[in-house]
């Protein structure tokens, strides 16, 4: 395949793609039969990577009823949309306590809104369920309850905490087809993701090797998880760090954290941590200085830190994985509920980078926008849904924030560039950076190549495919 016209790196080339690699870039001759890709001066990037996203959590959510800001603000608001016709399992998402006014409604409190059929409703952070007694029982009719389920005397509240495990176990869950959420990324021109999941293991792994050998699952896959994923085959995936989620309220145990770290560690593995307050980051730092730091081990979020903390992490040498769109989704409910003398010390980017932190941004969908490019415009305007400033002065250029999707996975503090030898992972913008870098607009997107091959070509432009015909050479 031959990409013609591109601008690469601010230059007008040809750009040719032989199996799954670049194999070469400049003025170069047509071939015969060549399949053609006219690029008109458009931007060709580096596909762009997804650090931190949970895929089975997207597919999951295409099925599921957003019950949670901005759609949802409050409880009437809530009863309105469990409306839902049907019968059987009803899923919820998105929900957070601001809509019932700070309380966390119990199974009573949701039988009044959804009383015929069995709801579970999972709180935005991801970590908490709350169930209808409908969902109770049949949930308790088959598999003993769990640690995480919430009792008051001898009653169950419906509040089930970080149980995810014994949940899908008790609906006979099985993993979701990735085809479509994968045919949107692709639309942004994603070409790798690195799902951060917690609780992935050697089952998951076999889903995403045969989503991969099947062609439903487009992207370049990393696979975080638990220790036991290092013991699984690799097919059609690679092996991520070791994933660490911690929540201030229930902190483990500091030597059982330690032993955990050391054990992913001794694997060859970079430990992942889950960090959105600054308990937590006290908490990891404490820990990797306590257990010595891999080269590769990286803070989750960063929602939190100070200048002395993000000093600490610079002299443990850790690597940071950011979501910029937070502040553009959610910014205006931060400045509500966090202290004010920590409004500067959130979602920091500048001064992160400023300090020397290899930087990589990750959607952390579905709990955030799966759309780069929102991501991107987010690091640069720093802007609430109410238009609010969020420390400003941490805002990055369109050129830093783009920088955020092009490090490599395995070693975030290297950059992918577009050249001879390297994946075939590439995004062709309908034109130039000069012109993109003002609106990083996913719309802008015209062409997405994973691994030498075409995923993704925008349906309301000419077709930019052809073969080569009468003007092959000879």
């Amino acid at each position: 395949m031959l990409i013609r016209d591109a601008e690469v790196e601010g230059q007008r080339r040809d750009v040719r793609v032989e199996g799954h690699h670049i194999a070469a870039i400049g003025r170069l001759s047509l071939r015969p039969g060549e399949p053609v890709i006219e690029a008109c001066g458009g931007a060709l990037l580096p596909g762009l990577h997804d650090h931190h996203i949970h895929l089975a959590a997207v597919a999951a959510r295409r099925s599921s009823v957003q019950c949670g800001p901005p759609e949802v603000t409050d409880a009437e608001g809530l009863a309105r949309a469990l409306q839902v016709p049907g019968s059987g399992w009803l899923r919820a998402i998105g929900f957070h306590e601001s809509v019932t006014s700070g309380q966390l409604p119990d199974a009573a409190t949701l039988d009044r809104m959804v009383p015929e059929r069995p709801l579970r409703l999972q709180h935005r952070t991801g970590r908490m369920w709350l169930l209808n007694s409908r969902a109770l029982d049949e949930l308790l009719a088959v598999a003993p309850p769990p640690p995480g389920l919430e009792h008051e005397g001898n009653r169950y509240t419906g509040r089930l905490f970080d149980e995810d495990a014994w949940l899908q176990q008790a609906l006979g869950s099985v993993p979701p087809d990735f085809a479509a959420v994968s045919a949107e990324l692709a639309r942004f021109g994603v070409t790798g993701v690195t799902d951060m999941s917690p609780r992935n293991d050697p089952v998951i792994a076999r889903h995403f090797a045969q989503q991969r050998a099947e062609g439903r699952l487009l992207q370049s896959t990393v696979l975080a998880g638990a220790l036991a994923m290092a013991d699984a085959p690799q097919s059609g995936w690679r092996l991520g760090p070791l994933k660490l989620h911690l929540h201030e309220a229930a902190l483990p145990d500091f030597d059982e954290a330690l032993a955990f770290v050391r054990a992913g560690h001794a694997q060859g593995r970079a430990l992942a941590v889950h960090c959105v307050t600054e308990v937590e980051l006290v908490f990891t730092l404490a820990l990797l200085d306590a257990a010595g730091s891999l080269p590769g081990d990286r803070v989750e979020h960063v929602s939190v830190a100070s200048p002395e903390l993000v000093a600490q992490m610079v002299n443990l040498g850790l690597h940071a994985c950011v979501q910029p769109h937070f502040i553009a989704e959610r910014g205006d409910r931060y400045l509500a509920d966090v202290e004010p003398q920590h409004h500067g010390d959130l979602y920091r980017l500048r001064t992160l980078l400023k300090a020397g932190l290899a930087l990589a941004g990750g959607s952390d969908a579905p709990y955030g926008s799966a759309d780069p490019w929102r991501a991107m415009a987010a690091a640069v305007s720093r802007t609430t849904p109410m238009g609010a400033a969020i420390g400003p002065e941490e805002a990055l250029t369109p050129e830093q924030a783009m920088a955020l999707y092009l490090a490599d996975p395995l070693d975030l503090s290297r950059q992918r560039r577009i050249a001879p030898g390297e994946p075939a992972d590439l995004c062709l913008l309908d034109r130039p950076w000069a012109s993109a870098r003002s609106r990083l607009d996913s719309g802008d997107v015209a062409v997405t190549i994973a691994s030498g091959r075409l995923v993704h070509q925008r349906v309301d432009q000419t077709p930019f495919e052809r073969l080569a015909r009468a003007d092959s050479p000879a």
